[in-house]
C-alpha cells in the first residue's frame, strides 16, 4: 500500500493529485497550516477511497518545525508556496526575501528532509511543485521566479545523490492553472483546470519522470521565452 506524504495539503493542486493516488487505495499524511481545511481534505480522500489519512496542523514556512513533520512515505509531494504581487513588493525588500524564503528555502529544507528518510528506504519518489516562472526572470515576477529556479537547481542535484539509492526526485512545472492563488489574474485560453494538472502530476510520478511541464505545452512555450534576447523580454 502506497503512503503519499503532502505538505501543502490544502492548495488546489495538491487535492486534486492526492485524489489520484486516493482512488487507489493509498494512506495520507496531509500538513498544511489550516486545520479545518486539512480536516476537509482528510474527510474528502476518506471518501473517495484512501486506506488512512493522518493530518498535520503547521507553518511550512518555520523551517525549524520541519524534522518533526517528516514521516514515512513512499511519496513525498511538496506543494506549499505563495504568488506574490510583485508590484506590490517592490518597493520592500523584506517582503522580497520573506516570498522567496516561503517559495525556495521552506521547499528546499523539507525536500533536504525527505531525501534522508527516502534515501533510507532506498527507493521512493520526492515530487516538488516548481513553475515555468523558474525558466526565465522576468520583471512581472522576479522574486517568485528566482525562487523557483533556485528550487530546480536544487533539485537538479538532489536527483543526482539519491538516483543511487533508488529514489526519483521529480520537479513539476505548471504553467498559469485555475486556482485561488491565481483568482486575480485575467484568464485566458492557457489556464489549465487543477484537476488535470493534479492528474498530470499522478502520471509523472508513476512514470518516474525527472521534469514534468504541465499541461505539456509549457515546455514549449517556456523554450522560445528562454530563447528570447533580454531586451525583448519586457513582460
Amino acid at each position: 500500500m502506497t503512503r503519499v506524504a503532502i505538505y501543502g495539503a490544502t492548495s488546489a493542486i495538491a487535492q486534486e493529485t492526492a485524489k489520484c493516488f486516493a482512488a487507489e487505495g493509498a494512506s495520507f499524511l496531509l500538513v498544511a497550516r489550516d486545520a479545518a481545511k486539512l480536516a476537509a481534505v482528510a474527510a474528502d480522500l476518506s471518501v473517495r477511497g484512501a486506506s488512512a489519512v493522518e493530518t498535520i496542523a503547521a507553518d511550512l514556512g518555520d523551517v525549524s518545525c520541519h524534522a518533526e513533520l517528516m514521516r514515512d512515505a513512499g511519496i513525498v509531494l511538496i506543494a506549499h508556496g505563495t504568488l506574490p504581487d510583485q508590484k506590490a513588493i517592490d518597493p520592500d525588500p523584506a517582503a522580497q526575501v520573506d516570498a522567496f524564503s516561503l517559495n525556495a528555502t521552506s521547499p528546499i529544507s523539507l525536500a533536504a528532509h525527505a531525501a534522508v528518510m527516502l534515501e533510507r528506504r532506498r527507493g521512493g519518489t520526492l515530487a516538488v511543485i516548481g513553475s515555468v516562472a523558474g525558466d526565465r526572470g522576468r520583471r512581472s515576477n522576479y522574486v517568485y521566479g528566482s525562487a523557483k529556479a533556485a528550487l530546480h537547481a536544487y533539485c537538479q542535484g538532489l536527483r543526482g545523490r539519491l538516483r543511487e539509492s533508488g529514489v526519483n526526485v521529480l520537479v513539476i512545472k505548471p504553467g498559469w492553472v485555475d486556482t485561488p492563488m491565481t483568482a486575480t489574474m485575467r484568464k485566458n485560453p492557457l489556464f489549465a483546470s487543477a484537476a488535470s494538472v493534479g492528474r498530470g502530476i499522478c502520471d509523472a510520478i508513476r512514470a518516474r519522470r525527472g521534469v514534468a511541464y504541465v499541461p505539456w505545452f509549457w515546455k514549449w512555450i517556456s523554450l522560445i521565452v528562454r530563447l528570447l534576447p533580454e531586451r525583448f523580454v519586457k513582460f
